[in-house]
């Protein structure tokens, strides 16, 4: 039996793995903090590991501790990280130190995996600069810290010799447990419908069952030193999107388009107001170049050619799934 650790396995995405991991045979290894919520956990074949990333000293013997007991993992899948932060230096700090300490820590300790893969974004590359898809063969121009500090981790990865990697850059990721787009559902919910920019925008979207799919395809494909753009495939606007979740919720909602110029300093005075609390702003000036771009369309074609990954679900099956999963959960 194959052994598994995934890292930041006790969030939305990790957990996710974790349950496919074990559907599929795996000997599944969560990597954790000793604050972590294991409410999605509760697997007693899960084998558990706290995972101090801030020290590579710490790692490696966490590391070696655990594979001297258990055996050492065959393979790698490094989801934890962060996509929101109070300060900038905590993307570099979290999302590329944290990555490097952990390949450091793996390859010192005799224990370099199989395969090791990497969960990085879209946001590594950035939008698109032209009214083409993005293809992972683009030159990354990352219009975020956030995106920064994962092409920094890549970076990394690709600079050790024979390192057994995969990079994987999902779009959007949206399903069940989602707290990011949940934002945007209850904002809708509550019968508010709101569009920054008056220029179309062209989204793509990942449901987080396609996603997990595509990871377990590339581990156990022979591929390595890779990186693949993962969406559904096709090209939505927010309109879309709205639209979608409109029905699904049953809710009639008031459509406000907002110039960007005037969302600007919105976005400056509540990442202050937020700072000031301790907290992070739901829209911040980071998230704001987000909004602002206009074409987060990929190219996915690679990774239909090279593993056979077609999506199972498009927006709609995808929304309406989620979006009962949130009233059944009593989020909504």
């Amino acid at each position: 039996m194959k052994k598994i650790l995934i890292t930041g396995a006790s969030g939305f995405i990790g957990s996710s793995l974790v349950e496919e991991g074990l559907k599929r045979g795996y000997e599944l290894v969560a990597g954790i903090r000793s604050t972590s919520n294991r409410k999605y956990l509760s697997d007693e074949r899960i084998k558990f590991i706290e995972l101090d990333f801030a020290n590579k000293e710490n790692l490696k013997k966490q590391i070696s501790g655990f594979s001297s007991e258990h055996g050492k993992f065959d393979y790698v899948i490094h989801n934890a990280g962060i996509t929101k932060a109070k300060k900038i230096s905590d993307y570099f700090i979290v999302n590329s130190q944290y990555t490097k300490n952990l390949v450091d820590a793996l390859i010192e300790s005799g224990n370099t995996p199989e395969k090791f893969i990497y969960m990085s974004s879209l946001a590594a590359i950035g939008p698109g600069v032209t009214k083409d898809p993005i293809r992972h063969t683009d030159e990354p121009k990352p219009v975020t810290s956030y995106g920064k500090s994962k092409l920094e981790s890549e970076n990394y990865l690709k600079s050790i010799d024979n390192f057994p990697y995969i990079i994987i850059r999902p779009t959007a990721v949206y399903g069940p447990r989602d707290k990011d787009i949940f934002v945007l559902i209850k904002m809708l919910n509550s019968k508010i419908e709101a569009y920054i920019g008056f220029g179309k925008q062209i989204l793509s979207f990942i449901h987080v069952k396609d996603l997990v799919k595509a990871i377990f395809l590339t581990l156990e494909s022979p591929l390595k030193r890779k990186e693949y753009l993962v969406s559904d495939g096709a090209f939505y606007d927010s309109k879309t999107f709205n639209t979608i979740a409109k029905k699904y919720l049953e809710k009639k909602t008031f459509a406000l388009t907002i110039p960007i110029f005037v969302v600007r300093p919105i976005a400056y005075t509540t990442e202050t107001i937020a700072m000031l609390f301790g907290n992070i702003a739901l829209l911040n000036r980071e998230r704001l170049k987000e909004f602002a771009a206009r074409n987060w369309a990929v190219d996915t074609q690679p990774l239909q050619n090279e593993i056979g990954f077609k999506a199972e679900y498009d927006l709609d099956r995808g929304l309406k799934e989620t979006i009962e999963w949130y009233k059944t959960n009593g989020w909504l």
